[in-house]
């Protein structure tokens, strides 16, 4: 991920729109047709804004405690048309709890 780990950073990905345009550019130049997208963790504040923009794009959604759910909000969860599955562990406090909180407004 752009600006992560020892990722260069990348001025696109500054904003939720900019890194629906990445993540559509990945797939692309990886010829994917409807993935199953899988988001663990710091994942999600690319995944999410996908998934919300571009979601009849992906097969399916498993979102694994992602950061950035609380940036969303119930309605625009409640639109969500891709089949997903939540994971998280019971043993995080932390994360997996919020995002479980906002996550299961999706149908």
């Amino acid at each position: 991920m752009p600006g992560y780990g020892d990722s260069p950073p990348a001025e696109m990905v500054v904003t939720a729109q900019g890194r629906v345009a990445f993540l559509d550019h990945v797939l692309q130049e990886l010829g994917m047709q409807r993935p199953v997208l899988i988001s663990p963790s710091m994942s999600g504040r690319f995944a999410l804004p996908f998934l919300l923009v571009q979601g009849d794009r992906l097969a399916g959604f498993m979102p694994i405690a992602p950061v950035g759910t609380k940036d969303y909000t119930a309605e625009q969860y409640q639109r969500v048309q891709t089949p997903t599955l939540i994971l998280y562990g019971d043993r995080d406090t932390g994360l997996a709890p919020q995002a479980l909180q906002n996550l299961q407004h999706i149908p």
